[in-house]
């Protein structure tokens, strides 16, 4: 069976149609992939969550069919299938949100918003390969310095979040948002420091100028970014944020969430690595920002600003 129209090539391509395509070609179908075909219609968020195993019992199909129904609907197979499905429900309803329709309630919106979060959530992480992760903690652990090169709004207060977070670790790093200082950092990298570059759309020239030129000087190159975007082909290691595009804002929440998950493994993976010092480091630091900080949980310094003036506050007696 041919692909449908509209069934695209890669994970975003066509992504809005797979709904369609299945549609389309159920006449064409065996009864068995009809059976898939009307299952995933019905209850296509529950689909893009649940694996091949139960797809093949609930539609009474041996799981093979599911994999060949998937490429009949113009798949790579049944990961791509998964994903085009998600992109599908992210930019095939309404633009406010896929999973909410006018007329629902306050319940009903809070539940299908964190249900849809966490379907793609599922999917994402199925899809994440634990080697690029590994390869990744280990390049930073034993880096020199770490370069955080973020390219728009979101990429640039994810490099200084990454930065923070490797800085209480111990390692030498520096966040440059400014696309001058992302070449300048570059211009002074060489073997043994890593650059790890953050983008989602993964193809801002400036960013990549500043990454080729780190990477010519031997900089080791991570990318957190989409698969088979021009950041992941310089890339040295790629730290997949393959979900689906949202349907207005250029980084949706799906997206920035996943990144911030990226992030955070990165780092615990990283301080394992460091061993026992590493927390007697993070705990001096928590001590000191109890002791000191002005967000403490002590409730006399979180309102010692808002005493009636005459009044001493910390610091300020005779």
């Amino acid at each position: 069976m041919s692909a449908p129209a509209g069934a695209g090539d890669g994970p975003d391509h066509g992504a809005p149609d797979i709904l369609r395509a299945i549609r389309l070609g159920l006449d064409g179908m065996s009864e068995g992939q009809r059976r898939i075909g009307r299952m995933i219609l019905e209850n296509p968020g529950w689909a893009v969550q649940t694996n091949v195993e139960d797809l093949a019992v609930r539609a009474g199909v041996s799981a093979p069919t599911i994999v060949r129904f998937a490429r009949a609907v113009g798949c790579d197979g049944l990961k791509d299938f998964k994903l085009k499905l998600a992109g599908a429900l992210a930019l095939g309803t309404p633009y406010l949100h896929r999973g909410v329709a006018l007329g629902d309630s306050t319940g009903d919106v809070v539940r299908n918003v964190v249900g849809s979060l966490t379907s793609v959530l599922a999917e994402w992480q199925r899809r994440l390969d634990p080697a690029e992760v590994e390869r990744a903690a280990e390049a930073i652990h034993k880096a020199r310095r770490v370069d955080c090169y973020g390219a728009g709004a979101t990429s640039n207060f994810l490099a200084q979040d990454l930065q923070a977070r490797l800085f209480r670790l111990g390692l030498v790093t520096n966040a440059f948002s400014d696309a001058h200082f992302q070449l300048v950092g570059a211009a002074t990298m060489r073997p043994g420091d890593v650059l790890f570059a953050i983008s989602f759309v993964g193809r801002m020239p400036a960013l990549l100028e500043a990454v080729q030129l780190g990477k010519a000087r031997g900089a080791t190159v991570v990318a957190l970014t989409r698969t088979r975007t021009p950041l992941a082909d310089l890339a040295d290691v790629v730290l997949s944020t393959d979900v689906p595009r949202d349907a207005t804002m250029r980084v949706g929440t799906e997206a920035y969430v996943v990144q911030l998950l990226i992030i955070e493994i990165v780092m615990v993976m990283v301080g394992l690595r460091r061993g026992p010092q590493v927390n007697a480091r993070l705990k001096d630091i928590h001590d000191v920002l109890q002791t000191h900080g002005v967000d403490n949980d002590d409730p006399a310094m979180m309102h010692w600003g808002s005493s009636p003036l005459g009044e001493d506050g910390p610091g300020e007696a005779d």
